[in-house]
């Protein structure tokens, strides 16, 4: 049964990879529909879709059997350490060897867009309230609907921020691209296509593949807290990192790949810790006719925590809005520590805060910059519409000759009589103006 299992995983890898391909090539071509927030949280949304189907399944066996809740928290830690401590690095690591020209040259930080503030700061709240969770040493129903609430008001704020302006069309892939100019509704449906069809795939692909995967693990003897902490989480977690390293290797969109796995990491501290105490309360009433709150023990609570930790570090480091080599190797590093050597564990999360109190100590002296919450606070107060005729998406006022000038980019003109029309490259129009 097992060795069949484990085959599968010959049609069932390439569907994950196609699914993957299929979802990038949507959110690349979206973010000119929509800001690249948004897109990349629809991307976030499929992506994890495998992750959120192991979650339910682990946390409804708990609710059926409660010594088995301690699986419930391996595996949502588990999902989030992973992603941070190896697919950030990875996405910097793959960027800078792709990004280098020669060997002596210094290696590049990726610098984040002033947009993506909005990831960068909309991790704190669930973090926040996570504390307030671990406090308790209990998961209820209440905090799920709070958590829910955050995630809410992280997408109203990703709306407010507009998409980017059509003269970057060129950049994005072939497909994208096609995607994209399609005349009037055949555009959306394009897009929505490529979205839909790589999260159908991966829906019917996702089980599948994880189950193949498991098999094969289980075939080579890991154990059951193993197989539910780390190698599930990175089967899961496997479409997104797929989009991401694609991404990574083009220097232009490594911005876009890391705030991919941030996305991720909201939809992980959010929605899918949120579904733990709702499907193991509901499961528990089914099995045993009462509604239970998920409590912790102390050995989930040090997961939590170190979880915690390490959260709070990757959201320090990228508050100067870049992510250099050693925001990577440090965050590679502990990661690895605690992957190889469970036992070091306090050892680590005593590591993460020390890190913690080293980088406030750069904000506070002026070495480092803390420019998220800033970029932040303009994305809240500046209006939706001044943000998009900033990046050229709104025509310009037509008595204003010179700012029609500056911001239209024409690429040619003819007079006609005393007005003159301007193709602009911005907005995909032609412009009549009056000749002052």
């Amino acid at each position: 049964m097992a060795g069949g299992s484990a085959l599968s995983a010959l049609w069932t890898f390439p569907g994950i990879l196609i699914s993957a391909f299929l979802v990038a090539w949507g959110a690349e071509a979206a973010q000119f529909l929509i800001s690249q927030g948004l897109a990349l949280a629809i991307l976030a949304w499929l992506q994890t879709l495998p992750e959120f189907a192991v979650e339910a399944v682990i946390a409804w066996d708990a609710g059926r059997e409660p010594e088995r809740a301690h699986l419930a928290i391996a595996n949502l830690t588990g999902a989030i350490r992973l992603l941070l401590g190896l697919g950030w690095p990875m996405i910097y690591f793959v960027f800078a060897i792709s990004g280098r020209k020669s060997a002596s040259e210094r290696l590049p930080a990726i610098r984040l867009e002033r947009e993506h503030a909005v990831e960068i700061v909309g991790l704190v709240p669930p973090l926040l309230y996570f504390g307030v969770i671990l406090l308790k040493q209990s998961f209820s129903w209440v905090d799920a609907v709070v958590l829910l609430t955050l995630y809410i008001v992280y997408l109203g704020v990703l709306f407010r921020n507009a998409p980017h302006g059509a003269d970057h069309v060129a950049d994005a892939p072939a497909v994208s691209r096609w995607a994209y100019r399609q005349p009037g509704w055949r555009r959306p449906l394009a897009i929505a296509a490529l979205f839909g069809g790589g999260g159908a795939l991966l829906y019917v692909t996702a089980h599948p593949f994880l189950e193949s995967m498991l098999a094969v693990a289980g075939l080579l003897g890991v154990s059951q807290f193993v197989l539910v902490q780390w190698v599930a989480p990175f089967l899961s977690e496997f479409p997104e990192k797929v989009s991401a390293f694609y991404w990574a290797r083009r220097v232009t969109r490594a911005p876009m790949a890391l705030m991919n796995m941030v996305s991720s990491n909201i939809n992980q501290w959010t929605v899918l810790a949120a579904m733990i105490p709702l499907v193991y309360g509901y499961s528990s009433l089914r099995h045993h006719g009462v509604w239970l709150d998920f409590h912790f023990d102390t050995a989930q609570r040090l997961e939590i925590l170190l979880t915690l930790l390490q959260s709070g570090l990757a959201l320090m480091v990228l508050a100067n809005m870049e992510f250099d080599w050693r925001d990577a190797t440090v965050l590679f590093v502990l990661w690895l520590a605690q992957f190889l050597r469970p036992s070091l564990r306090e050892a680590v999360a005593i590591a993460y805060g020390v890190w913690m109190v080293i980088l406030a100590i750069e904000f506070l002296v002026g070495r480092k910059a803390l420019l998220a919450p800033k970029y932040f606070w303009e994305t809240i107060t500046v209006g939706r519409s001044d943000r998009r005729e900033r990046r050229g998406l709104l025509k310009p006022e037509r008595n204003d000759w010179s700012l029609t000038m500056a911001s239209a980019f024409p690429t040619r003109g003819h007079d006609i009589g005393h007005s003159i029309w301007v193709h602009d490259r911005a907005v995909g129009s032609i412009i009549l103006l009056p000749i002052p």
